[in-house]
């Protein structure tokens, strides 16, 4: 059940941005501190990664939970007991399956795609940054063993 009217519901969903948003914000300013210089919303990729390392080929997605579904058995059967349960039902599986589909594609063009969750992000933004740390060194290895 919904605790807001529809008009502060309204209001509230309004206000949810797509770019530029408190997690985004977050890893990026982690990675620049740590010296990883990258893209936003590189829209030479599907889906416009929110981080694009061009340089080794990594792709970022910084994923809300709520619009992509974590958890998504539990949400789901929460959400059959909401206001508009249908339309969320079926916009939060497309937004499952699309996000499938272009890990898919830009993975099959040599691209390496990391997604992290929002509350990993906010929780501890230094773990993301080692983890693309590590992919990054790999990169660099492969790159190294393939000059020999």
């Amino acid at each position: 059940m919904d605790d807001m009217t529809p008009a502060q519901r309204r209001r509230n969903m309004q206000h949810i941005r797509s770019k530029n948003t408190k997690i985004e914000t977050i890893l990026r300013k982690a990675l620049w501190n740590a010296g990883i210089r990258y893209r936003k919303y590189y829209d030479k990729l599907p889906g416009k990664p929110d981080i694009a390392i061009t340089k080794y080929k990594i792709a970022i997605f910084c994923d809300g939970e709520f619009f992509h579904g974590k958890d998504w058995k539990g949400l789901r059967q929460r959400l059959t007991h909401s206001n508009n349960s249908e339309y969320w039902t079926k916009k939060i599986d497309r937004n499952i399956h699309r996000d499938m589909e272009v890990t898919h594609e830009i993975e099959s063009m040599g691209w390496t795609v990391i997604r992290f969750w929002g509350k990993e992000i906010k929780k501890n933004p230094e773990n993301c940054v080692s983890q693309i740390r590590e992919i990054i060194e790999d990169h660099k290895g492969t790159t190294l063993n393939h000059d020999n």
